[in-house]
């Protein structure tokens, strides 16, 4: 199953979850210069990334808003890394959010899974309620595909919807009970379900009763970096070192602007990045 190989490979090279949240204006005038197209541009960067990280990331997420914004020509661009990341076996998050009424969803998940914008995992909101889920879990049933929901944030607003309380519960808990439960019948061999979450690094303070509560949810654990999640902090979301990715997106893909050299050795310092920040990881695990 696809998270049997999930987990096999956190187990070969850690947690981090590399994000390609490639937004053209800030790639270097430099490197822009080499390609026709935007198209080839953002397809370029991501591939030096990818290329010089391969060894050392379990995952990819490229966050397709980021795409989106460049129109067509970005969109190929997600397509093209996307069947880059497959055609060197790495593995893939298509950062999509998707949340909407079932027909809808039926199409989104159409496009997600079995379409041009075809990923390992996708992500999902399911705030319009759980029937918008239940159009993605057919892709499931074979093993090859995963989702990860949408439980509990990292952003500050998280806190306007998801820690509202019904029946002594916060609803962030509601959430992760229904996936939880709906789950059970897409489990791994590793002992979790391709049923995921996403939940927030950068709210710790229940971070404990998440892992004990969701024993069999893998998790996808944004945050880190950037938006102040520590390593320390993300550990707490953690299983005996698995059971869940950290992703970091900034701080990897765009490490090369804070050295002299950075644009003429773009994909040597994704890499620094990403060793750093394994290494952060490891010696912050309880």
């Amino acid at each position: 199953m696809i998270i049997d190989r999930l987990y096999k490979r956190v187990k070969e090279v850690g947690n981090v979850c590399v994000g390609l949240d490639t937004n053209l204006e800030r790639l270097p005038e430099s490197f822009k210069r080499k390609f026709d197209n935007k198209t080839d541009i953002i397809f370029n960067f991501n591939k030096e990334i990818i290329d010089n990280t391969k060894d050392l990331a379990a995952i990819y997420k490229p966050q397709i808003a980021y795409y989106e914004r460049e129109g067509i020509e970005g969109l190929m661009a997600y397509i093209m890394t996307l069947r880059y990341l497959k055609d060197n076996s790495l593995l893939s998050i298509g950062d999509i959010k998707r949340g909407d009424i079932q027909s809808t969803a039926d199409m989104y998940a159409k496009a997600h899974f079995d379409g041009e914008f075809e990923a390992d995992f996708i992500t999902l909101s399911p705030y319009m309620g759980f029937d918008s889920i239940d159009p993605y879990l057919k892709y499931l049933e074979d093993g090859k595909k995963g989702i990860f929901v949408l439980v509990r944030t990292s952003n500050p607003g998280a806190k306007d919807l998801e820690y509202l309380e019904a029946k002594s519960l916060p609803i962030y808990n509601y959430v992760g009970d229904y996936l939880a439960k709906i789950g059970k019948d897409y489990m791994g061999e590793c002992g979790y379900s391709s049923v995921g979450g996403v939940v927030g690094g950068t709210h710790t303070d229940e971070a404990k009763e998440i892992r004990a509560r969701y024993k069999n949810m893998f998790i996808l654990i944004p945050g880190y970096g950037a938006q102040g999640g520590t390593a320390k902090d993300c550990n707490l979301y953690l299983k005996d070192g698995n059971g869940g990715v950290v992703n970091s997106s900034r701080g990897i893909i765009y490490n090369f602007q804070k050295f002299d050299d950075g644009e003429e050795n773009i994909g040597h310092y994704a890499r620094m990045a990403v060793l750093d920040m394994k290494k952060a990881l490891e010696e912050n695990r309880g």
